[in-house]
């Protein structure tokens, strides 16, 4: 068994999420998304779908980076 890095509790059926060179544990997607998910930089939103990047800022979608300043940045149906 191996501990969940967000809550720490000691499950059989953890997994593990490679990403950028390190190894996460997690007990659930819950946690993943709590510690991997990248934050709107203008409503702080977990990103959990697409989202949207722009001058190295990620944004939850075209509003709120066009609210940030940033063009050029649409949302599709």
């Amino acid at each position: 068994m191996a501990n969940c890095e967000v809550c720490g509790n000691d499950y059989g059926m953890t997994f593990e999420v490679h990403a950028q060179g390190a190894v996460h544990v997690f007990d659930c997607f819950s946690c993943a998304i709590h510690r991997m998910a990248p934050i709107c930089e203008h409503c702080r939103v977990s990103i959990i779908g697409q989202g949207m990047e722009a001058d190295g800022k990620f944004y939850c979608g075209a509003h709120c980076a066009r609210e940030d300043g940033k063009v050029g940045l649409v949302d599709r149906v």
